[in-house]
């Protein structure tokens, strides 16, 4: 009988390149088997290693997402107060205008009434585009609580160029109040302002309209009334006070207003007495 050998097929002979082929395949498919007792503490190494910078990574995520939420959140309460409109301190008459007779080549005057609308102490002061050309009177002051001034502004008017009007001509003269909360009664000095910055508001920024004297208008009968009355009201100030304490006659000699009437008195009766003898 034939005997059947069921080795596989030997190299050399027309099956010898598949059997080749397939002791390799079969080589090859028990060598991560063979290495994967060895390879283990890699593997585990590599994946806690991958473990550590994936956290640091994502604990530098964090703290730069929660940095660029806060400075986007304080970006965003900063554009928030800005759109928030200032409470007013000052109540402005005119309210954003300041007018000026046209007379070009002379100094002319405008008028604008300030009135201090808050509950508290508060400071003004004026500024101007054109310091050279413009002054205030007054440039600032204290306010008290309901108390208001008539403030005047001194202007030089130039001629325009080339036969011009004032109204077509664009206007780059502006003046712009300031006001600052103070506590109580104090002297006004410009440098609260500069202490102060964050706490300053802008109360309104004001153009220059120029009016034609030989036209008669509402806005130049009002400024001229405006300017009467703060003309009135700096008289009244340089005037000194009344003395009501009591008189000084002669060298220092202090008689109170009873003590002068008693002298009349016993003088008109030592007269009497007299005409009586």
């Amino acid at each position: 009988m034939p005997i059947v050998d069921d080795r596989p097929p030997s190299d050399g002979g027309g099956g010898g390149g598949g059997g080749s082929s397939s002791s390799k395949v079969w080589g090859l498919l028990k060598l991560p088997f063979r290495s994967s007792g060895n390879s283990t503490p890699h593997t585990t190494t590599l994946s806690s290693s991958y473990q550590i910078e994936g956290s640091n990574a994502q604990r530098k995520s964090e703290n730069h997402s929660s940095s660029s939420s806060s400075s986007s959140s304080s970006s965003v309460l900063s554009v928030a107060r800005s759109l928030i409109p200032t409470r007013r301190r000052l109540r402005l008459d005119p309210r954003n205008k300041l007018y000026f007779p046209y007379e070009p080549g002379k100094q002319v005057q405008s008028a604008i009434k300030i009135k201090n609308t808050s509950k508290s102490h508060v400071a003004f002061k004026f500024q101007t585009t054109a310091p050279k050309s413009c002054f205030m009177r007054p440039p600032g002051a204290i306010l008290a609580p309901g108390e208001s001034i008539i403030a005047t502004v001194f202007k030089f008017v130039e001629a325009p160029d080339n036969n011009e009007k004032p109204t077509d001509r664009k206007r780059k003269v502006k003046f712009k109040i300031m006001s600052l909360k103070v506590k109580g009664v104090m002297d006004y000095v410009p440098e609260l302002f500069d202490e102060q910055k964050d706490l300053v508001a802008v109360e309104q920024i004001l153009q220059v309209v120029f009016l034609d004297v030989s036209r008669p208008s509402p806005a130049l009968e009002k400024l001229k009334r405006q300017l009467a009355e703060a003309e009135a009201a700096l008289e009244t100030r340089k005037k000194p006070p009344e003395d009501t304490g009591p008189k000084i006659v002669g060298d220092g000699l202090v008689i109170d207003e009873w003590k002068e009437r008693r002298e009349r008195y016993l003088a008109r009766q030592q007269v009497e007495g007299e005409d009586s003898l």
